[in-house]
């Protein structure tokens, strides 16, 4: 069901937007060479129980995953994709991390996603999360009332093609609100002026993730981690966005 939040409850969900930012600018900050997944995890696990927000991933189990996640961020590096699941590994030079953060504050959700480099950068590593970016930002401008969530994946879809890149279907965007996952769910390539009419008070996630060489993925052995086919690297940025009367409202925007 597509519930549409009138402006008071869009206040209300500000808090969990700032505090996911919040959490992604400090492991941004801490991934470094030599970082175990483990210790990031940890950081935002200190931070979610400091605000006294709740994790959705930890219990999260749904028909795609091999059991509860029970972990609070998702750490996908280089081949790894999507749905990273944290374990004993320690960041090398030149890693490519996805981290992918959902909270809950007062009982509204955010979600939220970035990809860097740790170390030192291959130039086809910053591209890509270039594109990447170029794709999120090009979808939250047309994330206005009068378009369609058509609108906003065939804008990361032209991004993507435009670079060169394959668009993977299988898992995208989708709304937000007291839960995670809820409709409508905003493919990462569609065809404009098709889909959902966007109305003022619908709040979504949209989540473009691209790899170099291919669009195809397998699940790792460990049931959640989403690998890509040939070993490509996967970039992937999110943002959790209201439509408002006006210009989009961006409730994940990091400083």
């Amino acid at each position: 069901m597509i519930e549409l939040r009138t402006p008071a409850q869009l206040e209300a969900m500000r808090p969990a937007g700032q505090f996911v930012a919040s959490v992604l600018t400090a492991l941004q900050d801490k991934a470094a060479v030599g970082v175990n997944l483990l210790d990031l995890d940890a950081l935002a696990h200190d931070m979610i129980r400091e605000r006294g927000a709740e994790s959705c991933y930890i219990d999260y189990h749904p028909s795609f995953g091999a059991s509860p996640f029970g972990k609070v961020l998702c750490t996908s590096v280089n081949d790894a994709v999507l749905h990273g699941l944290p374990f004993d590994y320690v960041l090398q030079d030149g890693d490519l991390l996805s981290v992918d953060f959902a909270a809950s504050v007062d009982g509204w959700v955010a979600d939220s996603a970035l990809s860097v480099v740790v170390g030192t950068p291959r130039e086809e590593d910053l591209a890509l999360i270039e594109t990447t970016t170029r794709a999120l930002d090009a979808a939250i401008a047309v994330a206005t009332p009068g378009n369609r969530i058509g609108d906003i994946s065939h804008a990361i879809g032209e991004v993507a093609r435009a670079a060169g890149l394959g668009v993977n279907m299988q898992f995208g965007g989708h709304g937000v609100g007291r839960t995670m996952h809820g409709d409508p769910h905003v493919a990462n390539d569609g065809r404009p002026g098709r889909g959902l009419k966007l109305k003022p008070g619908l709040v979504i996630a949209i989540e473009p993730w691209f790899m170099h060489t291919t669009d195809a993925i397998f699940t790792d052995p460990d049931g959640w981690t989403l690998r890509s086919q040939d070993g490509s690297r996967g970039a992937h940025m999110e943002h959790t966005i209201a439509i408002t009367d006006g210009a989009p409202l961006v409730l994940t925007a990091r400083g």
